[in-house]
């Protein structure tokens, strides 16, 4: 590939094909293409989103016609939608990177345990790869076929890696975490609702019912060899635009103490660009991340005192729309065709 590309969005309409419309306009090497829409096909991405973007809005169907004229194609797709398309402009020889759930995971069984359909296209899993950036970057070098993260799994994944690497994640893991409404698209049901959802805070898929558990239990569960941590999760709607935050207890072995965990997780992500370790006693909240790709981290014991136990709180915050979605994706193209990885993200 050149040095200077032309991307397709598909779904271009939603929350995050927007966000990536606006990373693709201050991009040095990207630019569009064209853009999808299926039920807003014929109108300008304008009309749908008020803003400066008076630019077509295309079905389907034409963009496989038109597949020639870009070297990438972003997905923004509900899952069980992507499949078809994955393999026709995959097909096609494109950089398909997919912001669905339907190649995260590498097994057709689990998938279909988590979302409840059959996958169509279990011959690409294997070449599929899983866009966290931080923790897989090498895999993602040429790669053809991304996967990006969930939001929530970007969060959890990215704020215990490390003492799931070192062995030092015990079992259960308890995670508490929090989203912006926008993390449930542009859907209309009635809980999403201004009025419903301001002023309150509800919990959903309490326990192990959430689909993401299944992305915890891939990354977190294969840092050191297989082991069978449970994952206890409840997700939260917050009456805000955007941003999550979770928040996880966790036990260490109990000759490991904070120098030694705050030393492993220094090590671990030093030097990365969109990773920010808060200093120790401190915990992020949505402010440290919302409106930019980074994920901020803190962590603390639970029992303060020069004898803190083996009991910690580790947070993680992250823009839903950016880290969690169109800014891991456009850092996963970076990584894939050889670019600076932060182009156009900072």
């Amino acid at each position: 590939m050149s040095s200077r590309y032309r991307a397709g969005i598909v779904g271009a309409s939603g929350y995050t094909g927007l966000e990536l419309v606006k990373l693709i306009h201050r991009h040095p090497h990207l630019e569009l293409g064209w853009l999808t829409g299926e039920r807003t096909a014929g109108q300008t991405l304008s009309q749908v989103h008020p803003g400066p973007w008076d630019l077509p809005l295309i079905p389907l169907e034409e963009a496989y016609a038109r597949a020639g004229q870009v070297d990438a194609v972003f997905l923004c797709l509900p899952h069980g939608a992507s499949m078809a398309a994955v393999q026709r402009f995959h097909r096609a020889g494109l950089l398909v990177i997919d912001l669905s759930a339907d190649f995260r995971l590498p097994d057709p069984a689990l998938y279909t345990r988590w979302y409840g359909v059959q996958h169509t296209a279990p011959e690409l899993l294997a070449q599929a790869r899983y866009g966290l950036c931080e923790l897989f970057r090498e895999t993602l070098r040429g790669s053809r076929l991304i996967a990006v993260p969930g939001c929530y799994p970007t969060s959890v994944n990215l704020g215990l890696y490390p003492l799931a690497r070192a062995g030092w994640l015990g079992d259960p893991v308890i995670v508490d975490a929090k989203s912006g409404i926008s993390g449930a698209g542009r859907k209309v049901q009635l809980r999403y609702h201004f009025v419903e959802a301001n002023e309150n805070i509800a919990p959903y898929s309490p326990g192990r019912r959430h689909r993401h558990i299944a992305e915890m239990e891939l990354v977190l569960n294969r840092a050191n060899g297989p082991v069978e941590r449970r994952f206890l999760f409840t997700p939260h709607l917050l009456p805000v635009s955007r941003g999550i935050l979770s928040t996880m207890y966790v036990r260490v072995p109990p000759d490991v103490d904070e120098s030694a965990i705050w030393a492993l997780y220094r090590e671990r992500y030093a030097g990365e660009p969109f990773i920010h370790l808060l200093p120790p006693g401190q915990l992020p909240s949505l402010a440290h991340t919302v409106h930019t790709n980074r994920c901020a981290i803190g962590l603390i014991p639970v029992d303060p005192g020069p004898a803190p136990g083996t009991e910690y709180v580790v947070a993680a915050s992250i823009d839903n729309l950016l880290k969690g979605a169109s800014g891991q994706a456009i850092q996963c193209f970076n990584i894939a065709v050889g670019l600076d990885e932060t182009a156009g993200l900072l």
